[in-house]
Protein backbone atom coordinates (compact mmCIF):
# COMPACT_ATOMS: atom_id res chain seq x y z
CA UNK A 1 0.00 0.00 0.00
CA UNK A 2 2.89 2.81 0.85
CA UNK A 3 4.47 1.54 -3.02
CA UNK A 4 0.79 2.73 -4.47
CA UNK A 5 0.34 5.96 -2.03
CA UNK A 6 4.25 6.60 -3.04
CA UNK A 7 3.17 5.98 -7.30
CA UNK A 8 0.10 8.20 -6.41
CA UNK A 9 1.91 11.28 -4.95
CA UNK A 10 4.38 10.92 -7.80
CA UNK A 11 1.63 10.74 -10.18
CA UNK A 12 0.31 14.29 -9.18
CA UNK A 13 3.56 15.67 -8.70
CA UNK A 14 4.78 14.88 -12.09
CA UNK A 15 1.21 16.09 -13.74
CA UNK A 16 1.45 19.20 -11.32
CA UNK A 17 4.56 20.12 -12.47
CA UNK A 18 4.57 19.78 -16.41
CA UNK A 19 1.83 21.58 -16.95
CA UNK A 20 2.61 24.19 -14.33
CA UNK A 21 5.81 24.38 -16.67
CA UNK A 22 3.74 24.35 -19.70
CA UNK A 23 1.30 27.55 -19.06
CA UNK A 24 2.85 29.04 -15.74
CA UNK A 25 -0.34 28.94 -13.69
CA UNK A 26 -0.46 27.10 -10.44
CA UNK A 27 -4.52 26.58 -10.83
CA UNK A 28 -3.86 25.04 -13.97
CA UNK A 29 -1.15 22.53 -12.80
CA UNK A 30 -3.24 22.14 -9.32
CA UNK A 31 -6.57 21.19 -11.68
CA UNK A 32 -4.82 19.09 -14.14
CA UNK A 33 -3.20 17.42 -10.94
CA UNK A 34 -6.35 16.42 -10.17
CA UNK A 35 -8.21 15.89 -12.55
CA UNK A 36 -6.32 13.71 -14.62
CA UNK A 37 -5.25 10.86 -12.42
CA UNK A 38 -9.42 9.93 -11.88
CA UNK A 39 -9.80 10.21 -15.80
CA UNK A 40 -7.01 7.58 -16.61
CA UNK A 41 -8.11 5.35 -13.71
CA UNK A 42 -11.47 5.12 -15.71
CA UNK A 43 -9.45 4.53 -19.17
CA UNK A 44 -7.40 2.08 -16.77
CA UNK A 45 -10.92 0.41 -16.18
CA UNK A 46 -12.31 0.14 -19.73
CA UNK A 47 -8.80 -0.77 -20.66
CA UNK A 48 -8.58 -3.90 -18.81
CA UNK A 49 -12.38 -4.88 -19.80
CA UNK A 50 -10.84 -4.69 -23.53
CA UNK A 51 -8.08 -7.01 -22.38
CA UNK A 52 -9.63 -9.26 -20.27
CA UNK A 53 -12.58 -9.75 -23.36
CA UNK A 54 -9.86 -10.16 -25.84
CA UNK A 55 -7.71 -12.87 -23.69
CA UNK A 56 -11.09 -14.91 -23.42
CA UNK A 57 -11.70 -14.18 -27.04
CA UNK A 58 -7.94 -15.54 -27.96
CA UNK A 59 -8.07 -18.50 -25.14
CA UNK A 60 -11.91 -19.80 -26.90
CA UNK A 61 -10.18 -19.54 -30.63
CA UNK A 62 -6.65 -21.41 -28.99
CA UNK A 63 -8.98 -24.03 -27.82
CA UNK A 64 -10.94 -24.66 -30.85
CA UNK A 65 -8.05 -25.30 -33.14
CA UNK A 66 -6.74 -27.42 -31.07
CA UNK A 67 -9.79 -29.78 -30.84
CA UNK A 68 -10.24 -28.96 -34.76
CA UNK A 69 -6.45 -30.24 -35.13
CA UNK A 70 -5.93 -34.54 -35.95
CA UNK A 71 -3.94 -35.99 -33.26
CA UNK A 72 -0.30 -37.05 -33.97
Amino acid sequence: MIKTLSFAVMHFTVAFVVVYLMTGSWVTGGLVALVEPCVNTVAYHFHEKFWQRRTLADDAAAGSLTHALPAI
